[in-house]
């Protein structure tokens, strides 16, 4: 796994709809979905070329009376999960949800950074995919972005709990975007939220072939586009969006009629997107 350490390695969506959510996705995405349920829990994968790419399943009940709204989360590889969650208590986030087996499959954790953000680690327990997917796989998350309440505060968290380096950083609309990177490889940034945005959290970017025909089936789908489509370097676009349940989610891919529609040129924060 030392391939994998400080990468994310796996996604997933808990929602409140997961039949309206495997539609959704796989036509705005272009996903197809493959039946993993286990005994007592109904579980979708999303693939993509027939690789598994991310997961599907319901919201717990609990979860639901506690305020907690369908949302994504990321998981991020690393050597030892139970280590790795009590360094994040020590640092002072929280363990939500304490290591665990999936038999045969991996051993997990879901926690929250100390400023509220949720992220879960992750370990193959027979190898696993040890290598990464390139970021601008097709179907494939290519970008990780934090929305932190403090961005300064949030790396510091970060690097010490993943091994996280900074990359480069660029003067965004509203403040500092700091790059991050892990293994030689730029894969995300984080910034200090705008105070419209409620709570800090992880926002992941979706790679998808043209964004204007993902922007429309966004909108076929009943989902909401919140910003964009908004131009960055590699002449790629990104959107920020919800699907019908709510849960927020973002969009990057080539334009084929680049220039034509509403758009928004600012300067290219967004850097490593595709």
């Amino acid at each position: 796994m030392a391939n994998a350490h400080g990468r994310f390695v796996w996604y997933e969506l808990m929602t409140t709809d997961m039949e309206a959510a495997r539609t959704f996705y796989a036509d705005v995405v272009g996903w197809g979905t493959q039946d993993a349920s286990m005994p007592g829990m109904a579980y979708t994968l999303f693939t993509a070329g027939g690789t598994s790419v991310s997961g599907l399943m319901d919201l717990p009940e609990d979860a639901r009376k506690s305020g907690l709204r369908p949302s994504w989360l990321g998981y991020v590889g690393v050597s030892d999960v139970d280590a790795a969650a009590d360094r994040i208590k020590e640092l002072g986030g929280a363990v939500h949800v304490p290591p665990k087996d999936i038999p045969n499959i991996s051993r997990f954790s879901i926690a929250v950074d100390p400023q509220m953000a949720t992220i879960a680690l992750f370990k193959w327990l027979e190898g696993g995919q040890e290598q990464p997917p390139a970021l601008d796989a097709p179907g494939r998350v290519g970008w990780h972005e934090l929305l932190a309440a403090d961005w300064e505060k949030a790396w510091a968290f970060y690097r010490e709990l993943f091994g996280w380096q900074k990359a480069e950083a660029d003067m965004g609309p509203v403040g500092p975007y700091q790059l991050f990177s892990a293994g030689g490889e730029t894969i995300g940034g984080m910034f200090t939220k705008p105070a419209m945005e409620p709570v800090p959290f992880w926002l992941y970017y979706f790679n998808v072939g043209d964004i204007d025909v993902a922007m429309k089936r966004v909108k076929a789908g009943r989902g909401q586009i919140l910003s964009g489509p908004i131009e960055v370097l590699g002449n790629r676009w990104i959107l920020r969006c919800t699907d019908p349940q709510g849960a927020i989610f973002a969009l990057a891919g080539k334009r084929s009629h680049n220039g034509i529609g509403y758009f928004e040129r600012v300067p290219p924060r967004h850097r490593r997107i595709g």
